[in-house]
C-alpha cells in the first residue's frame, strides 16, 4: 500500500493567502504531493480560482464573481486581507490577485504536482463551466494528474460525459451506505470525505481507503489517525504538519 499523499488546501491556507499563486508556490516548496483549489466563472466566461462566490471575504473588493468581468476582479488584492498572518509581507501580499485557472496551470508547468480542481457549482448554475474547465486543462495542464471534484454531483458527471478519461471525485460531508457501489456505478476515481465522517465511521470505509481523500484535517491527532488508516490523501490547511508526521512515520519503517 502506497504512502498517504498530502494536498495543500487552497494552497497553504493556514499560513498564506488562500487560492493564490503565492500560496501554491509555498506549498510546493514545502513538499506537497498535490494542491486543492476552487473555481468559479466570471461574467465574461473566464475560470478564476477563488473559494467563495463573492470577492468580499478574501479580497478588498465586493460583488459576486458571476456579475464581474475578469478585468474587474483583477483590480483587487487577494492578499491584503491576510495582514494578521505571521508571514505577512506587505507589498508582496498586496500585489497578489485572484488567479485564473490558466495562470495557475502555467505556473505549475515545471512541477509534477497533482491538482484537485473543485467546481463550485452547487450555488449558481454556471452554464458551460464544466466544458470550459476541461478546455483550459487540456490546453495548459501539460498532462499532469488532475482530479475534478464537487459537492454538486451533476457537475462531475458532466465532466465524465465530456471526457471519459477524466478523474472525478464526489465531495461528501455525510456518511453513505455501500460507498464502493457509488465508486463503481458513478465511475468515481475517489470519494472526498469530510474527516469527521471517516473518523467516526471508519469501519464503513475500510475496504476503500485507497480511494479516499479526506478533508480538511488540521489537528495533530486527526492527521495521525488518518495516516494510520492509510487513506489515499490528506487535504489540509497545514501541509507542513502532515508532511512532518508522515516523514516521522517513514523514518521508523
Amino acid at each position: 500500500m502506497s504512502a498517504t499523499k498530502v494536498f495543500g488546501h487552497r494552497g497553504w491556507m493556514g499560513s498564506f493567502p488562500e487560492n493564490t499563486l503565492l500560496g501554491f508556490k509555498e506549498a510546493i516548496n514545502a513538499g506537497v504531493d498535490g494542491l486543492e483549489l476552487d473555481v468559479h466563472m466570471t461574467k465574461d466566461g473566464e475560470i478564476v480560482v477563488i473559494h467563495d462566490d463573492a470577492l468580499d471575504r478574501t479580497t478588498d473588493g465586493t460583488g459576486l464573481i458571476r456579475d464581474l468581468t475578469l478585468a474587474e476582479i483583477k483590480k483587487y488584492s487577494a492578499g491584503i486581507n491576510y495582514s494578521t498572518f505571521p508571514n505577512y509581507d506587505g507589498n508582496q501580499w498586496i500585489a497578489e490577485r485572484v488567479p485564473t485557472l490558466q495562470e495557475v496551470l502555467e505556473f505549475l508547468a515545471p512541477y509534477d504536482t497533482e491538482l484537485n480542481i473543485e467546481l463550485k457549482t452547487f450555488m449558481y448554475p454556471y452554464k458551460g463551466m464544466e466544458a470550459k474547465v476541461l478546455s483550459v486543462v487540456e490546453q495548459y495542464g501539460n498532462g499532469r494528474k488532475v482530479i475534478y471534484s464537487s459537492f454538486h454531483l451533476p457537475s462531475i458527471l458532466k465532466i465524465k460525459a465530456l471526457n471519459s478519461s477524466a478523474k472525478i471525485a464526489w465531495i461528501l460531508n455525510q456518511c453513505i451506505p455501500q460507498p464502493k457501489d457509488y465508486l463503481e456505478t458513478l465511475q468515481l476515481e475517489a470519494l472526498h470525505l469530510y474527516k469527521g465522517v471517516l473518523l467516526i465511521h471508519a469501519h464503513q470505509y475500510k475496504d476503500i481507503v485507497e480511494q479516499l481523500r479526506v478533508w480538511t484535517a488540521n489537528e495533530n491527532d486527526e492527521i495521525k489517525q488518518l495516516l494510520d488508516l492509510n487513506v489515499n490523501t490528506i487535504i489540509t490547511d497545514h501541509p507542513e504538519k502532515a508532511l512532518f508526521f508522515r516523514s516521522e512515520r517513514n523514518s521508523f519503517v
